[in-house]
């Protein structure tokens, strides 16, 4: 099926169009400097072959995800590990859904690599799925640049290989490429030289406007007139565009990106010491000052508390009444006791790395100075409790989801449980990731690679799952529930898990 995308007018006022079946096998590159229209253009060809064909738009910049309101597109978020995105992509290609990939907000790095990872998932797609699709990728210099920059060079290399698999062996898969770069000098040669249509718009510098002459057949004495362009005016030259270079003004778009050509508008005419009171004083909004830190009350030592214990007690030569059923004043009393007994225990900054056996020996002590005794205070009780309370979860939790996991967390060994319980909690909050240190602390331990540790041996028995995002920071997601931390502190760098192995009993 032929179609014909009109992407404006030419200088004797003939409609500019473009071949859409061909571009889907020769490829497309867009060459302007900044305000020259490159945007512009890449909207217009998108939006009049939004209906027609299959798109994902690589939007470092956040400036295509108006096509979702007006075309349908889902916009996916960058923010993921490689793997999601891989799988994101292969799901695209399964259902042929146009998409936009959001990489606003993200430094170049970490670009690079959400990029790689969504366009490696799309060029790996099952054979069944190679349907036709256009992929539109802005800034290009920024995934395939031509040297090595501030970024690392694993990740340039793995956003190198997207790109040059997406211009060089995409059109078999049905993947054809279309890209936009400031400046062609820029670009890695090897992804430039793969496109057979080009457009090139307003430059400045002769060693761009020598390789936009060379591309389009056109001797140095004309590569002069890229410098007399308008904004919007490109030349055109390819299998889908024309057989010779002619000069295009390219046709207004239905849709507004969030970015646009500066405007200027008139200053505030708020006086100077009003903008010194709205500069200097906080707003509304900001956080207040820090409060001013509170005093504990100071806590017994255990030797004054050992003393108090072995003080002469009146001896009972008389048989003790039987006890009374406690009444509910009572249980609550001795349940706030507990609690009090147990925030004085953690309170303690040497209780993290304390043996559970040492912490109950001082909660006994503190249970017999406060006459409490019973099922509460067994050695059993104290673990469970030690452990949930270390991972900040409430006992006596409502939730039927909390149960489950609380439920879960017995089958690990009981000094694993309050570790797992950690985990949870962040997981349920969508809070970042515990770090190593923090891990290790709950666990008893001063080691971070305790902390990595207890990781691999929850994962390895399925009761999580760990990954790392682009950034390398941590990703913990609850087998069975769903829940999933935010990212957080990962292993160190260039290091990896240590093998699993057997605790002793």
């Amino acid at each position: 099926m032929k179609v014909a995308v009109e992407l404006g007018s030419t200088a004797t006022g003939d409609p500019a169009e473009m071949d859409l079946e061909e571009l889907l096998s020769t490829r497309l590159l867009v060459q302007g400097n900044s305000g020259s229209g490159k945007s512009h253009l890449f909207r217009r060809i998108l939006e009049q072959s939004a209906e027609v064909v299959q798109q994902a738009i690589i939007d470092p910049e956040g400036d295509f995800v108006s096509f979702s309101e007006r075309f349908g597109h889902i916009v996916v978020d960058a923010n993921r590990t490689p793997s999601e995105l891989a799988r994101i992509a292969n799901r695209i290609r399964q259902h042929r859904a146009s998409v936009v990939l959001n990489l606003e907000g993200l430094d170049a790095e970490v670009q690079m690599s959400c990029a790689a990872a969504f366009l490696n998932g799309l060029f790996d797609a099952d054979r069944h799925h190679w349907f036709p699709m256009l992929i539109a990728v802005d800034e290009a210099q920024i995934f395939a640049p031509a040297v090595a920059g501030e970024v690392g060079d694993d990740a340039r290399r793995i956003s190198l290989g997207a790109m040059t698999n997406l211009m060089c062996r995409g059109r078999k898969r049905g993947l054809a490429g279309m890209i936009a770069t400031q400046r062609l000098a820029k670009l890695a040669k090897n992804v430039a030289a793969e496109a057979s249509n080009f457009l090139m718009g307003r430059t400045f510098l002769d060693i761009d406007m020598a390789r936009a002459a060379d591309l389009l057949g056109m001797d140095r004495r004309q590569a002069e007139r890229f410098r007399d362009l308008e904004p919007g005016q490109f030349v055109a030259l390819g299998p889908a565009l024309s057989r010779r270079p002619i000069p295009v003004r390219i046709g207004p778009v239905e849709t507004a990106g969030r970015s646009g050509r500066p405007v200027l508008m008139a200053l505030p005419e708020t006086p100077r010491e009003a903008m010194q009171d709205l500069i200097f004083t906080p707003g509304a909004d900001e956080p207040a000052a820090l409060p001013e830190p509170t005093m504990r009350e100071p806590q017994l030592a255990t030797r004054e508390l050992l003393e108090r214990v072995s003080a002469a007690r009146p001896a009972i030569s008389t048989p003790l009444p039987v006890e009374e059923e406690p009444s509910p004043e009572e249980l609550a009393d001795r349940a706030e006791a507990l609690d009090a007994i147990f925030a004085a225990l953690l309170d303690d900054p040497d209780a993290a790395f304390r043996p559970a056996a040492v912490l109950y020996q001082d909660f006994t002590m503190h249970c017999r100075l406060k006459r409490i005794s019973g099922a509460e205070t067994d050695m059993s009780s104290f673990r469970r409790r030690l452990a949930l309370a270390r991972a900040g979860i409430n006992e006596d939790t409502e939730d039927e989801e909390w149960r489950q996991v609380i439920a879960r967390s017995e089958q690990l060994p009981e000094d694993m449980q309050g570790v797992y319980m950690m985990l949870a909690r962040a997981a349920r909050q969508a809070e970042p990731c515990p770090s190593d240190a923090a891990l290790a602390r709950a666990y008893g331990s001063h080691s971070p690679s305790r902390g990595r540790f207890l990781l691999t041996y929850m994962a390895e028995r399925g009761f999580i799952a760990c990954e790392t995002d682009f950034r390398g920071q941590r990703v913990v997601t609850l087998a069975g529930s769903g829940w999933r931390t935010g990212a957080g502190e990962a292993k160190p760098r260039g290091g990896t898990l240590p093998p699993p192995r057997q605790r002793r009993a």
